[in-house]
């Protein structure tokens, strides 16, 4: 676990520390021309060798210097502007996997991870986030046409799916307080948004988007806490 955590360490000093904004911008134009790319990938060997110190991970270092540079490289090939946040999230899950990935074949070559893919457990935790970060966004939306199409007559300047993207945070965020046990942290997150909207529906005194907001929190809330539950059930008894 301790050179997990020191090559994580080396990942992030490499990535956000000791990667310049010139460097980035130089890739993105030159992409596999650039010099800054290879040396970006080459500051992240040697920063794993120097947390390690000890040259008998020499494998392990290249393998990852290796995996970096083609992740780095599909990415500034495929991305475009419109894509650029999207592009970063999974160049980021990436990198982690590949981390995760050399820790496991390094330190525990012998021992079999497919049990993972044949609990009940992973699968229902995996439906009830995919449910939660998708489905229920299509349910609300449908749910609460009638009143957003009477509301909502006008363009409205909000960034663009925030509030798609608010909510199925919050979910997620609920469905791990109630899965780790901590009730409380639903109580913060309800106190959180309360505090946020409040400035929000003084100032319109609107009582229809009152209504409809109330609405959205507690159809969100409630289905998130509602998957949890039925989670927590089915990994109990299964």
């Amino acid at each position: 676990m301790i050179i997990f955590i020191k090559i994580l360490l080396a990942h992030i000093l490499g990535d956000f520390l000791l990667q310049p904004k010139s460097w980035v911008t130089e890739k993105e134009a030159k992409k596999w021309a650039s010099p800054k790319l290879y040396l970006h990938v080459l500051i992240h060997g040697v920063l794993i060798l120097l947390l390690v110190w000890d040259f008998q991970y020499w494998a392990l270092a290249l393998t990852v210097t290796v995996t970096h540079f083609l992740i780095d490289l599909a990415k500034l090939s495929f991305q475009n502007k419109s894509t650029k946040t999207s592009w970063f999230i999974v160049d980021q899950l990436l990198h982690i996997l590949v981390l995760v990935g050399v820790s496991l074949v390094w330190f525990y070559p012998d021992t079999s991870w497919f049990w993972i893919f044949e609990s009940v457990g992973f699968w229902t935790i995996l439906a009830a986030v995919c449910f939660l970060s998708f489905g229920v966004s299509v349910i609300m939306n449908v749910l609460l046409e009638p009143w957003s199409l009477k509301i909502f007559d006008k363009a409205n300047d909000s960034l663009s799916n925030a509030g798609k993207y608010i909510g199925i945070l919050e979910r997620l965020f609920v469905f791990v307080f109630i899965l780790t046990d901590h009730w409380e942290g639903v109580g913060f997150l309800i106190t959180a948004k309360s505090v946020f909207r409040f400035g929000d529906l003084k100032e319109s005194k609107d009582r229809k988007l009152t209504e409809y907001i109330l609405i959205g929190t507690l159809m969100s809330f409630g289905m998130a806490i509602l998957t949890a539950l039925a989670t927590l059930y089915l990994i109990k008894t299964f």
